[in-house]
């Protein structure tokens, strides 16, 4: 099982920021939330050793990459909070993100249970985990009808009709024509609170698309719907 290669660390964007330490790129990141290129240079920075501790530690190279954009999930999640220095005495030297990454992967090794091989959807040649971490932090920015029609369409593959049924159950009334809009729209509000940066590093959406998305213009970014229907089908689980 070889250390993958990611293809952002290329990106204009990235190489830029390869001279940058890592107590810089980490307070980037906490003070702009709303760009991704900080947290991206930090991954490919570092994906390598997350990588080879968890290729040792999983024999399933499809559970290997389940687990290494679980574990990088857990690291953007604990990221924002981060400082380096909580736990230690004045005047002792802040431990290194190097360091906190490997104890990280090390208690995501330990204590996450994995999925039979056959259940798993993720393909990390397909996408990579920092594309699915904005993915699923944009899908909190949605409103819950929005999210919960995804979710019904994208996780359950659920028709219109079903799904316009199920809402009127819930009290919200939608015909199927209304809810096929409304899919249309929650899909155009999920790119459009997607990080700038993040689109055009991953979906070479550069500037921001701002026309209206039509039903066919799914399939050039069928990546992120994909991503969308895995993000929730694992908060479903």
């Amino acid at each position: 099982m070889q250390t993958p290669l990611f293809s952002e660390s290329s990106q204009p964007l990235i190489s830029a920021l390869t001279h940058y330490s890592d107590q810089d790129l980490l307070i980037l990141f906490q003070r702009h939330p709303d760009r991704g290129q900080y947290f991206v240079t930090i991954f490919c920075r570092y994906s390598p050793i997350v990588h080879t501790l968890i290729r040792h530690s999983v024999r399933s190279p499809v559970q290997a990459d389940y687990l290494f954009a679980i574990t990088w999930r857990h690291i953007f999640n604990e990221l924002g909070g981060l400082n380096l220095r909580d736990g230690l005495p004045a005047d002792a030297p802040p431990t290194t993100l190097q360091n906190w990454l490997i104890n990280m992967t090390a208690a995501c090794i330990n204590r996450l249970e994995l999925p039979p091989v056959e259940s798993i959807q993720y393909s990390l040649q397909a996408t990579s985990p920092p594309l699915w971490c904005y993915v699923e932090r944009s899908l909190d920015q949605l409103e819950p009808v929005q999210h919960l029609i995804i979710l019904m369409a994208q996780t359950f593959h659920w028709s219109d009709t079903r799904i316009s049924a199920y809402l009127q159950a819930e009290g919200e009334f939608l015909s199927p024509a209304e809810v096929k809009l409304a899919l249309v729209q929650a899909y155009q509000q999920l790119e459009r609170v997607l990080p700038e940066d993040i689109s055009e590093i991953y979906l070479g959406q550069l500037p921001r698309q701002t026309e209206r998305i039509e039903e066919s213009d799914r399939d050039d970014n069928d990546d992120l719907f994909d991503l969308a229907a895995f993000g929730l089908e694992q908060r479903s689980r």
